[in-house]
Formats: C-alpha cells, structure tokens, sequence
C-alpha cells in the first residue's frame, strides 16, 4: 500500500456516514504494517501487487456474476405480481437481459481456465441476505427494489472497474449496461402514486431500507474479502473514497427523485 495512503488509513476520520467500511480499510492496513520496517512495507506491497490484483479482480467478477444471477432470477419471479400482461412481458425480457449479462462474465472467467460457481460462492451469504431481508411484498416494491438496489449496486461497481484492467474493466461496463429496467420502473412507479398519492411515503421508506440493507452487506462483503477491500483502497485515499460514497448516494438521491419519492 502506498505510504500516503497508509497515513490518511491511520490519522483521517471521515464523514460520509459509511464508518464501517472505511475503517474496515483502516483495519486492513494496520493488519498489513504491523511489525515491519518502512522499506519491507513497501517490499512487500510492491511484491504482492500483481497477486492481489488478480484476485481482486476474479472476486469482482463473481460477485458481479452472482448479482447478474440474482436478478435474473429475482425479476422472472417478480413478474408473477405483474398487473397486467405487458408488465409480465416487459419484465421477462429485462430478465433474459440480465441472465445474458451473467453469462457473458461466466463466458469470461471459464475461458481463462477460472470457474465461475467457485468465484461466485464467497459471496452467496450476503447476497442472499440482502434479498431475504428485502423481499417485497408487491409489485410495486419489485419495481423500486429493482430500480433503486440494482442501481446503487451497479453504480459501486463502475467505480470500482476505473482500476482494473482493460479488458475486465469493458467487460464489467458492458455488463453494467442498462436493460431498460430504470425507465420501466420510473414510468410504473410515478403512475401508480398519480393515481393514490399515499403510497409515496411507503415506497420512499421502502426505498430508505434498501439503501440501509445494501449497505450492511457491503460492509459484509469488505470484512471477508480482503482482496476486494485492497481494490477500493486502489480507488484513492479516504477523500477520494468518501467522493466516491457521496456520488453513489448522491445519485440515489436522483433516483428516488426521478420515482417521485423522497430520499
């Protein structure tokens, strides 16, 4: 790691509301330094770097892939909840959007000799939690678990995939692109609140939980996978990192906006 950035680990406290995580990068740094001279410090982090990277970027990879996995299989159940039959066709062919998007990561990682089941498992727990936590329990918080969820989520992944590779980091992008779920979601959601304006405020906590539950499993996520946290540390310094959480945020805010709730 380098040594500014071991410095800001060690004296900087943040603000952006996300403590766990940034000190779970703290934590991991400290882990890493402890008894060792300055020049094996950099030695040793100089050695490792390409290891790390590669690991890195497998974990990546399966957990994106799970989450492709997930949501394909999330969006083909939720379309049983479909009002009408349009809602269930447009909903099942955002689904095999998604399934595509899986395979191509699955295509990728089996063709460099890596199997795709065994780096996806490390990341089952936490993404099962998270939708066990957050089942909906209509159509209508399908659509803002979906869009919301789904978005916070992928927005996290295309900061992350500045530092991988070419090749991975196109591949993470490609997959990132949107099924047109987002513009699906917005125009359903708006609607259904013209008509009964009510349920604004329980879709808008609805949304709220999701954020909270999202970022749990993240933390979840951090703790386990050291080799995912050294890649967020490769996104900058504590300042660049709490930017990076504010943007993800920020656009959360937008989000809800754009559904007519607030954040």
């Amino acid at each position: 790691m380098r040594p500014s950035i071991q410095l800001l680990l060690c004296d900087v406290r943040t603000a952006t509301g996300y403590p766990g995580i940034l000190d779970n990068l703290r934590r991991r740094d400290r882990r890493c330094v402890a008894g060792r001279g300055a020049d094996r410090r950099v030695l040793v982090a100089d050695e490792a770097t390409t290891a790390v990277s590669d690991v890195a970027t497998v974990d990546l990879l399966g957990l994106l892939a799970y989450g492709e996995l997930t949501a394909f299989e999330r969006m083909a159940t939720d379309a049983r909840m479909a009002p009408t039959l349009g809602d269930k066709i447009a909903l099942a062919s955002m689904a095999t959007g998604e399934f595509s998007h899986f395979m191509a990561i699955h295509d990728y990682l089996r063709a460099r000799g890596i199997d795709p089941e065994r780096a996806m498992e490390p990341f089952i727990p936490a993404l099962t939690a998270f939708h066990n936590l957050t089942a909906p329990a209509d159509w209508l918080e399908s659509l803002v678990k979906a869009y919301v969820g789904d978005s916070i989520a992928a927005d996290f992944y295309r900061e992350i995939a500045a530092v991988l590779p070419g090749e991975p980091r196109e591949l993470v992008l490609s997959v990132l692109a949107d099924t047109g779920h987002g513009a699906f979601a917005v125009e359903k959601v708006r609607a259904a609140i013209a008509t009964n304006p009510t349920l604004a405020g329980r879709l808008a906590l609805w949304g709220r939980r999701l954020v909270g539950e999202a970022l749990t499993q993240a933390q979840r996520v951090a703790a386990d996978r050291d080799a995912l946290t050294a890649l967020l540390v490769g996104v900058g310094d504590l300042e660049t990192l709490a930017a990076m959480f504010t943007r993800i945020i920020d656009a959360h805010g937008e989000r809800m906006a754009a559904l007519g709730l607030s954040a």
